[in-house]
């Protein structure tokens, strides 16, 4: 069954060349009718024509700007094209993409649409530093957003048209800026957020890099970066009023 509301997958990636194609194959072989573009992240390897040939259209960027700079790109495509929702499905398989459907259903309470891994669905786990980063910063988002999350840095998230037009004004390519300050902006700036449960898959190949040293590294990022997006979005809100 089409869906009837004009929707854009991005995938961002890079060298991705063993999992994006079967990525996009999965995503296309879904009923919905979604548009698939893959914004190649300035990768080294065949990610950009692996893309193409499971069907995808593809955007090159020159270099590597991380996900943040590749997302913006996306929703400027988006934009640009009309589309009235957009959700980010990484290029390396973890997001299923058999629940697209359940995330996009999010937008009809709200502008943003967080498939979250931490809301009893799946069997997900983070531990140490790690988990208490996520925890804190889904504690004090959920504050700023009046809403319960669990899950803020989940790249598993939809947009709609409003969201959509935030994030071309508004996307920073910096450490979790694509799922943390965007998110802080966007709440800033008037647009409401939920989330929906959703099981995450592993890798399906290459493998992340995560170690009690990585660990401890991301937890002392994740702060830095939280109170630079509240520092930034306490000021745009200033400057608005």
């Amino acid at each position: 069954m089409v869906d009837s509301l004009p929707t854009l997958i991005i995938v961002p990636a890079w060298n991705e060349e063993q999992n994006v194609g079967n990525t996009v194959r999965e995503i296309m072989s879904l009923e919905a009718g979604y548009d698939v573009v893959v914004v190649d992240d300035g990768s080294t390897d065949r990610t950009a024509e692996e893309a193409r040939q499971a069907g995808a259209d593809v955007l090159v960027l020159p270099f590597n700007m991380g996900v943040g700079g590749a997302m913006r790109t996306g929703f400027t495509y988006a934009q640009r094209h009309g589309y009235a929702r957009a959700i980010q499905v990484d290029a390396d398989g973890q997001h299923n993409p058999q629940d697209i459907a359940v995330v996009l259903d999010g937008l009809q309470s709200a502008d943003i649409s967080i498939g979250a891994r931490f809301a009893e669905v799946g069997d997900y786990k983070a531990r140490g530093p790690r988990r208490w980063a996520m925890k804190m910063l889904a504690s004090v988002l959920s504050r700023v957003g009046r809403t319960r999350l669990t899950d803020v840095t989940s790249g598993f998230r939809a947009g709609n048209r409003r969201a959509i037009d935030q994030y071309v004004r508004y996307y920073p390519a910096e450490y979790l800026g694509d799922t943390v300050d965007s998110l802080v902006s966007a709440l800033h700036s008037g647009l409401t957020v939920t989330q929906v449960p959703v099981a995450m898959r592993p890798r399906a190949y290459g493998r992340p890099s995560q170690n009690p040293f990585g660990a401890t590294v991301y937890l002392l990022r994740t702060t830095f970066a939280l109170t630079l997006a509240l520092l930034r979005g306490s000021r745009s809100g200033k400057a608005s009023a």
